[in-house]
């Protein structure tokens, strides 16, 4: 990197730290905040700063909250008989953007991923089971990605949640709406021919 002052090195190696910023895109980051209006610049030191004093995981289903519960957790017109599972606030998001989900979730902030060193006491597990134990859900839904460590997690969580008198469910898998299947991958092909359903 060609010489800079102290400050904007260092404005450049945090940048660089963000997940998927390498060190170029580091680099025009830093030198657009040089370029713009203080006043912009100052806006998103101060939301980055009001976000980390303001933001806390709901104390029910651990989404992000600027209160003790989330704003799903306080709507009174969510289904509390159906609970979907998610592994990360982000994933929470990507289904309530498909306006398809009436009812409430847990985040288990994570998966179980051995090779990682994380383990089931590491997540949200041992409160989901007291929410589902306390609760009058009728249908637990398996929303964890289809993911080896994805799966592995779902399966823990049902053989824990197996003696309860809930319905678990997962997600459906398989070939989306307007594929070929010569072109879909072996694992989509599996999935899809596992989960097949009636006509």
């Amino acid at each position: 990197m060609v010489q800079t002052t102290d400050s904007v090195t260092r404005l450049v190696d945090e940048f660089a730290k963000l997940p998927g910023i390498g060190r170029k895109s580091a680099e025009r980051l830093a030198y657009h905040i040089l370029r713009v209006h203080e006043s912009e610049a100052m806006a998103l030191a101060d939301a980055i700063r009001t976000v980390k004093q303001n933001v806390r995981y709901c104390s029910q289903c651990f989404n992000l909250a600027e209160s003790e519960l989330c704003s799903i957790c306080q709507d009174p017109r969510r289904d509390k008989t159906l609970l979907c599972i998610v592994e990360q606030p982000r994933d929470l998001m990507a289904i309530e953007q498909s306006g398809m989900y009436p009812g409430l979730y847990h985040v288990l902030l994570g998966r179980i991923a051995p090779l990682e060193g994380i383990g089931p006491d590491q997540l949200t597990i041992d409160a989901l089971v007291d929410r589902v134990r306390a609760g009058s859900f009728r249908e637990i839904i398996m929303a964890t990605n289809p993911t080896t460590e994805g799966d592995g997690t779902a399966l823990h969580i049902s053989n824990l949640l197996s003696e309860l008198p809930v319905t678990l469910t997962r997600l459906a898998r398989g070939i989306t709406t307007g594929s070929i299947l010569e072109f879909t991958n072996k694992e989509i092909l599996a999935d899809a021919l596992s989960g097949r359903q009636k006509l």
